[in-house]
């Protein structure tokens, strides 16, 4: 039997992305009926959909930031396990993004889709590592899809922030970092790389934080700020979200020096509008040779490219023999960079 044309039963619509024979969206941009959710970020997750598929670290993940969602039936799917909706079989693969993050694999009539989410290639203590799947058709992210963007070694980047502690050890240096998956990143490679110190926590920061220790991610000693007595913070690390490091709250702090972790660190423009003194390039999206590489692992002989610089990725793959276009989804964003 000749197989579809992929674009027949798996395409983008105003919605999200639709799987027409198992009648379910992937990541929509609204609430639908039936999603399948890639992990918890806002660009991805939202709230309202009737029914949603995902592994139960990003249910629980949806249920802290959705006040519980007590109108959506809930399915987990472990990595591995899959199941029937409509006529497509779905399995989960890990995605090494955050906590619950995963691959959508697609079955249907012979054919597999492989929809990345939002992926890293990077080694990360609070999630498993992406796992590479023979598909026929990867459908892959590029937010950092351009040459320029080459994410230097995570331990270097702890080691100039634990290196600026050391040389001023009467100031706080507060981080800025995303709240879900970049905040217990970072702790993880502070904690790696020695610091055994209590980690303050801006109060925004502190229930996912509880959420990964619930899922058997070792945090060591944190504390929210606002639990401090007679504490100067000197020679302390702090994390807050990028947007606190300017505000009002953070006058508390012995003339703090403003750091931010994100991919987006390589552009000076960005740093400078984050107002970073120490800008950390830590991502926990894959850098341009490792979206390279992973299209060499996949083996794909069509990719779909999505949620970034498309075009630069589509001219990469064709130059390496791959059936390669844009697809352009509404709704996302760099929540998690």
């Amino acid at each position: 039997m000749t197989a579809p044309d992929p674009r027949s039963w798996l395409y983008p619509t105003p919605r999200g992305l639709y799987c027409a024979p198992g009648d379910f969206y992937v990541d929509p941009a609204v609430a639908v009926p039936r999603a399948v959710i890639t992990h918890g970020h806002g660009d991805h997750a939202r709230p309202g959909h009737r029914a949603a598929l995902a592994t139960p670290e990003t249910l629980a993940i949806m249920r802290a930031r959705f006040q519980d969602m007590p109108d959506t039936r809930q399915q987990g799917l472990k990595y591995g396990e899959s199941l029937k909706m409509g006529e497509v079989e779905v399995s989960l693969a890990p995605a090494g993004h955050i906590l619950g993050s995963a691959q959508a694999v697609l079955e249907w009539q012979g054919q597999r889709i492989v929809v990345s989410g939002d992926y890293k290639r990077r080694p990360d203590p609070t999630c498993p590592p992406f796992e590479p799947v023979p598909c026929d058709v990867f459908i892959t992210e590029a937010t950092f899809a351009l040459p320029v963007f080459q994410h230097p070694s995570d331990i270097g980047e702890i080691g100039k922030l634990l290196r600026s502690v050391a040389t001023f050890p009467e100031r706080t240096h507060l981080v800025g970092v995303y709240a879900l998956g970049k905040c217990q990143r970072v702790i993880k490679l502070l904690r790696a790389a020695g610091w055994d110190q209590r980690i303050w926590l801006h109060g925004s920061l502190l229930a996912l934080c509880r959420l990964y220790q619930e899922h058997g991610v070792d945090l060591g000693d944190i504390a929210p700020v606002s639990d401090a007595i007679l504490e100067t913070f000197r020679g302390a690390i702090v994390l807050a979200p990028p947007s606190a490091i300017a505000d009002r709250w953070s006058r508390r702090f012995a003339d703090p020096i403003p750091a931010v972790c994100s991919g987006w660190m390589r552009v000076r423009a960005r740093a400078r509008q984050s107002n970073a003194e120490l800008p950390l390039i830590v991502s926990d999206h894959a850098d341009w040779p490792e979206l390279v590489q992973t299209l060499k692992d996949v083996g794909a002989p069509r990719v779909w490219v999505t949620h970034g610089r498309e075009e630069a990725l589509v001219h990469q793959a064709r130059s390496m023999g791959i059936e390669a276009e844009a697809l352009h989804l509404a709704g996302r964003e760099e929540e998690g960079a």
